[in-house]
């Protein structure tokens, strides 16, 4: 796959129905890195066509009116008073730092230099 260009990759497009019976599990595998065998991929087939079944039953429920959420019921985001407070001792926070220099905790370099 080296070499390819971003045209590779498949558009995706709105489409309110699905206009295929069943999906290419071979190419989805593909796309996601996944080797799979024939007789996993017969199995996957079966199971793509019976969710997108599922889904097509579910497109053709008439939802106007209804507001999207993310969740069946609110849910209440608890806030505090955002009140500054004294945190713990800096001393007693370094004592159990691996490395320590200037009053701060040492940590391994992450990034490399760009």
């Amino acid at each position: 796959m080296r070499g390819k260009s971003v045209a590779f990759f498949p558009r995706i497009h709105y489409c309110p129905r699905m206009s295929q019976p069943h999906m290419d599990v071979r190419r989805i595998a593909t796309l996601a890195r996944l080797e799979l065998s024939d007789e996993e991929i017969s199995s996957f087939t079966g199971q793509l066509d019976a969710i997108l079944g599922h889904i097509e039953q579910l497109s053709q429920l008439d939802v106007t009116g209804i507001e999207p959420t993310a969740y069946p019921m609110p849910i209440p985001a608890p806030m505090r008073d955002d009140t500054p407070w004294q945190s713990i001792p800096t001393a007693d926070f370094l004592q159990n730092a691996p490395e320590q220099a200037q009053g701060q905790v040492r940590v391994p370099k992450v990034v490399a230099d760009a």
